[in-house]
């Protein structure tokens, strides 16, 4: 019997590549795409169905949104509770979720009850009518959510620099409480018509997908549609960043104060984003980050501060976000600006950056733990037009960056002085 050696630290194998699973793809003849990953072993599935937004319009801007929050409000043959407790009875999932670039219907449920849950799920898609009545509790809710959340520095924060970065378009205007007072039931009907059609749609099928369960799925949505008169315009206005990049919402009585700070970034498919997600995950990435080191544990001004990067379809963001004391706020703001400059002037150490590539090596093996996870990371290379080879090259370039290419790559796209700064509380 071997004596556990409580001296000596576990060893560490290296990861050698990532083994993901590709899908099954059919193609209905309405035009739906439909991709399917078998994992077989058991009696449940999740079906997406993923719609492209709708073009932007800043005069009713909540329509993607509002719409799709409300599919499972009602159909004409089922009210919102009986939609609720089908789904219930058979002990399935069904829920709606909004992003930027993309709305999209989830069903978890067992396959043995998934032609009687696939049922509801069809009338939601095809035939939902937003009920005035619903209607009116969703915009009072909203309205009352809104007023309560504008109070939250964080918040707002988070919509004024969204907003300069991007301006009046899908990625950077947040909605006003009266733009809830613009929203009737015929704008829904027509966005609804238009947006949930299905050339427009992608059917993503994880779990016990075997050919029962993919020709329950055709049967289902071959047909269901009718007739389509005109196109999804999924286009989008071009982005309008502003002139001014300094930002301050002054609260005379905040004991805290919140910064949200970066720029306009590149997207998945820039061959430098791979690189540049090691480089933000040492300044503000996770736990072990140079700012959470500094800002919180050195100094104290506050509970959590990190960097990230977003990538949208059109276009991407680098930002550094915090709550700090309101009496340190200005001292926060020249930390950050010196962790900054420290990643340009000085290389990376050797044993940092092991403990940063070990992270994230670590991280995209922690996030493959079951056959969804696989159809999520699809879904993050098909939206943004990339391929599976993405993945390979993402964890070349962390196993083999180089401290001087960090340091390159923080003096090409990091400049203080450029960033767009929000400030909202006492600065």
């Amino acid at each position: 019997m071997s004596i556990l050696n409580r001296k000596l630290a576990p060893g560490f194998n290296g990861v050698d590549n990532i083994n993901l699973i590709r899908p099954q793809q059919t193609k209905l003849a309405n035009g739906c795409n439909i991709f399917s990953f078998n994992s077989g072993d058991q009696d449940l599935v999740r079906i997406e169905w993923v719609f492209n937004n709708l073009r932007f319009n800043p005069k009713k801007p909540l329509l993607n949104v509002a719409v799709n929050t409300m599919l499972t409000e009602g159909t004409s043959k089922l009210n919102a509770a009986q939609i609720a407790d089908k789904i219930d009875f058979y002990g399935a999932f069904l829920q709606v979720d909004y992003s930027y670039d993309n709305s999209q219907v989830t069903l978890y449920t067992l396959t043995k009850y998934l032609k009687t849950t696939l049922d509801v799920v069809k009338d939601v898609i095809t035939d939902s009518i937003f009920p005035e009545k619903e209607l009116e509790t969703y915009v009072r809710n909203q309205q009352q959510k809104l007023q309560v959340s504008m109070q939250k520095n964080d918040f707002v924060a988070r919509r004024v620099f969204n907003k300069a970065l991007f301006g009046e378009t899908i990625y950077g205007l947040g909605a006003e409480p009266e733009d809830f007072k613009s929203l009737t039931r015929e704008d829904m009907l027509a966005h609804f018509k238009l947006m949930y059609q299905p050339s427009n749609c992608t059917i993503i099928i994880a779990g016990k997908a075997d050919p029962e369960i993919l020709e329950a799925v055709n049967q289902a949505f071959e047909g269901a549609w009718g007739d389509v008169t005109s196109p999804a315009d999924i286009s989008q206005p071009e982005l309008e960043p502003s002139a001014e990049r300094f930002f301050y919402s002054e609260k005379v009585d905040a004991l805290q104060s919140a910064i949200r700070m970066g720029m306009p970034f590149i997207t998945r498919t820039h061959p430098d984003f791979s690189a540049l997600q090691v480089l933000n995950t040492a300044l503000g990435g996770y736990f072990g980050s140079r700012l959470m080191a500094n800002i919180r544990e050195d100094k104290g001004y506050t509970y959590g501060i990190g960097s990230g990067m977003t990538a949208f379809k059109q276009t991407g963001a680098f930002f550094i976000a915090s709550e700090v004391g309101a009496d340190v706020c200005k001292l926060a703001v020249k930390e950050i600006e010196k962790e900054i400059n420290l990643l340009k002037e000085n290389l990376i150490d050797e044993k940092e950056l092991s403990l940063v590539k070990n992270y994230m090596l670590g991280s995209l093996l922690g996030s493959l733990e079951n056959v969804f996870s696989h159809a999520d990371k699809f879904k993050n290379l098909y939206f943004a037009n990339l391929d599976y080879d993405y993945y390979d090259r993402y964890t070349q370039t962390i196993k083999t960056i180089t401290a001087p290419e960090l340091q390159a790559l923080a003096n090409k796209y990091w400049n203080f002085a450029d960033f767009y700064k929000v400030i909202v509380g006492k600065y």
